[in-house]
């Protein structure tokens, strides 16, 4: 089973976060943070990964620990549910639609880390939520997950709605990449033979 259950516990954040690969994206998130239960959810959605994820951060500071913390977690998670990687497909990409807001993603599921980020957020708050945060919550994604991940905004003037096309593009593009491709039944999908 390609599942990953982990408990990270810092001076500033408690979390459990439970994520399986294969399933229809059943969720249950209670970060503390609103806006990122939001996405959470709509991650899980669009991804179909089965996500729950419990978190009690220091939110009285602000948001960038449980964010970043989460973006980690996930990260810790999915290396840990996609094992040796045997049979993925490895790569995959979306370009999305959110209203005025366009979001194209990539993904490579490499074993080295990058994080392509160049969204170009209008404002600086959604709500409480400051967008600068989506970054961390990326950077701390890719850090742990091993993976090579662009997210590039093509159009959009609504914050909101580029956050959300980013969240949900990511979603698709880490379903495809992590989806068993039958071809590559019990192979490595590289020539090095490992990744």
């Amino acid at each position: 089973m390609r599942t990953a259950e982990i408990k990270r516990k810092t001076a500033e954040t408690d979390i459990y976060l439970y994520i399986d690969l294969d399933g229809t994206g059943k969720n249950d998130i209670a970060t503390g943070c609103g806006f990122l239960d939001h996405m959470l959810t709509l991650f899980s959605a669009h991804s179909k990964f089965d996500l729950t994820v419990k978190c009690k951060g220091d939110t009285y500071v602000d948001y960038h620990h449980t964010v970043e913390d989460i973006g980690i977690t996930l990260g810790t998670a999915m290396t840990q549910a996609l094992g040796d990687k045997k049979g993925i497909t490895r790569y995959g990409d979306t370009i999305l639609t959110m209203d005025e807001a366009v979001v194209l993603t990539s993904v490579d599921f490499s074993g080295r880390t990058f994080l392509g980020y160049s969204l170009k957020i209008p404002t600086e708050k959604v709500g409480d939520f400051d967008t600068e945060l989506v970054e961390e919550f990326w950077y701390g994604f890719v850090r742990k997950a091993e993976c090579a991940l662009h997210i590039k905004q093509l159009a959009g003037t609504n914050s909101h709605h580029v956050i959300e096309g980013a969240f949900k593009s990511a979603a698709r593009s880490l379903r495809k990449a992590t989806d068993i491709d039958l071809r590559f039944a019990g192979e490595i999908p590289s020539t090095k033979g490992v990744l």
